[in-house]
């Protein structure tokens, strides 16, 4: 390359007639399909025409931005979001994200320039949430989310580097479960028993039992229950997301599709339930529908814990339900997902194996289960202790 003005499509070098040195650069076609040719300036040919070469250095390994204004952090989060994020990610994730960004990424720091974002941009914008009472949970979120899309663009030469490698992660200690016991686990079982009336019964022996997600346990189809056999298969999840209402999404996890055997009591409880159910459906005649969405369209049909109607049950109405059952068995107070806490403090401390527990629980990792039910440790550790104790000495 040499100095003077070049054709259409060729990079040249030149002095102006203000006295300075100008480079122009083609870097392909802009989204509007006109050329993109760059412009650089400098006091010498040398300044320039090192400009110029790594603008085509650039434009050669594919790591250019595009052209145009600079990218804010917003509208690349938008970019990810929408082109990136929604190829890989569960709609339900996907909609948490957006709604995050769009509510306090974009509000905090959008306006900045992405290749000019530092790190103090991102410890103060952290440190302004807290200071605003958010949960150190959701900023933490914040910042896996703000992460995530640094690093494609890093990947993709669009920043120098990650910002958020170079701050702290926000801190987030476990927060300790507090499952109901045992003793509260019968008094509500007693009151299913005792009020044999009451609709979808089946639902919350299922939760204390088996340790179902809530998603799971109403997102239960038929088909997938095998009572004779004593096997349930965890298939789908309900779910409700924007613009599609609930609908049946598969498990975010290979481990959460999982098979579990049922206690023979439950296995009754769920043939009884079944019964009942048949019962509703022929009252309810040509009222009964039965079908619910998958995400991808399909119909399904024969959901186990369903409505008068046979439509699916509303989480909200779910919980309600939960709450009010705790009331009728005059238990303490406790979140519906403790149910599931509870199904799996009882398994550990009757011994079973943290695997098996885990698999259970469709937990991808065994730390997550030791971690999340480290209070049940000291019964089992002292278990530990009387059996190697019996066997060596008695």
């Amino acid at each position: 390359m040499t100095s003077g003005r070049r054709a259409n499509g060729r990079s040249s070098i030149f002095k102006g007639s203000d006295g300075r040195w100008h480079g122009y650069v083609t870097m392909g076609v802009k989204d509007n399909g006109r050329t993109d040719r760059r412009h650089v300036q400098g006091p010498t040919e040398k300044v320039v025409t090192a400009k110029v070469r790594e603008l085509e250095r650039k434009r050669d390994d594919g790591t250019a931005t595009a052209a145009g204004k600079s990218t804010t952090v917003g509208e690349w989060l938008a970019y990810w979001l929408d082109n990136i994020a929604a190829r890989k990610v569960r709609p339900s994730t996907l909609q948490g994200y957006r709604s995050k960004v769009t509510a306090h990424l974009v509000p905090g720091i959008g306006a900045h320039r992405i290749d000019r974002l530092l790190p103090e941009h991102v410890e103060k914008f952290y440190r302004s949430c807290e200071k605003g009472g958010m949960a150190p949970a959701t900023v933490l979120q914040l910042h896996r989310i703000l992460s995530r899309s640094l690093k494609v663009a890093h990947q993709r030469g669009r920043v120098a580097r990650n910002v958020c490698e170079l701050v702290d992660a926000p801190s987030l200690s476990r927060e300790e479960v507090q499952p109901l016991t045992t003793a509260d686990a019968r008094a509500i079982l007693a009151v299913l028993d005792a009020r044999p009336q009451r609709r979808n019964a089946a639902r919350w022996s299922v939760a204390l039992a088996l340790g179902l997600r809530q998603g799971e346990a109403l997102g239960l189809l038929w088909d997938h229950v095998d009572i004779d056999a004593g096997v349930i298969r965890v298939r789908w999840q309900l779910q409700r997301l924007t613009g599609y209402g609930l609908v049946l999404v598969e498990p975010k996890s290979r481990a959460s599709k999982r098979s579990i055997v049922l206690p023979e009591q439950l296995a009754a409880a769920l043939r009884e339930h079944r019964a009942a159910q048949e019962a509703e459906r022929e009252h309810a005649r040509s009222l009964w529908d039965g079908q619910v969405s998958t995400l991808d369209g399909r119909q399904l049909d024969g959901l186990v814990f369903a409505s008068v109607t046979g439509r699916p049950i509303d989480p909200r109405a779910d919980w309600a339900g939960w709450k009010s059952l705790l009331r009728s068995a005059g238990v303490r107070d406790a979140r519906l997902h403790d149910a599931r806490h509870t199904a799996a403090s009882i398994l550990l401390a009757q011994g079973v194996a943290a695997r098996v527990v885990m698999e259970l629980l469709g937990h991808s990792q065994i730390g997550l289960t030791l971690g999340t039910y480290s209070h049940v440790a000291p019964e089992l550790s002292r278990a530990a202790a009387e059996g190697i104790g019996g066997a060596l000495w008695n």
